[in-house]
């Protein structure tokens, strides 16, 4: 393993000896990496195998298995719809559809372009405000197929706008 490997995992290091030789560790040492980097990434593995012996191969098991661990980063504008049973019963699926309609991706899926990322949740708890969605912690209620096309159609426009700045930036 190359310097530049080890370097890049400095911030991971520190929790991955927490738990160097101990039987079980596999799980917390994948969930340290997902809250270090955002997700784990094909690095962390390959690091995680040679410090833990286990097999790649199996650790990538293990990550596509359990639902909690993500593969891929998430994007700059994470949306969580909530699917609890006020928000189910009051149009969930609608919401689903509609961003559906307008990013073009499911649950657990990113854009293309790294914008946007949509997440399923239990239950955000704004019953009273069903169908529910926050968008990077804002809470969105009471939401109808209009309503919705603006607020995504917002936050698209401002993604624009930051991605433009960026370039603008870099040239």
């Amino acid at each position: 393993m190359s310097d530049q490997t080890t370097q890049d995992f400095k911030p991971f290091n520190v929790e991955l000896w927490k738990y160097d030789g101990h039987a079980g560790a596999l799980i917390p040492l994948l969930q340290s990496a997902q809250d270090t980097y955002g997700y784990v990434s094909e690095k962390a593995i390959d690091y995680i195998s040679h410090v833990t012996g286990i097999p790649a191969a199996d650790i990538y098991g293990v990550v596509t298995f359990y639902a909690q661990f993500r593969t891929r980063p998430l994007g700059k504008n994470i949306i969580k719809i909530c699917n609890g049973t006020a928000c189910h019963v009051n149009g969930s699926k609608m919401v689903y559809d509609t961003i559906q309609d307008e990013l073009n991706i499911t649950y657990d899926e990113t854009t293309e372009d790294g914008n946007f990322s949509l997440l399923s949740v239990a239950c955000i708890g704004c019953c009273s405000l069903a169908p529910v969605i926050t968008v990077n912690g804002e809470t969105f209620g009471r939401l109808e197929a209009n309503k919705l096309r603006k607020i995504i159609r917002d936050f698209k426009r401002r993604a624009k706008q930051a991605d433009e700045k960026t370039t603008a930036g870099v040239q």
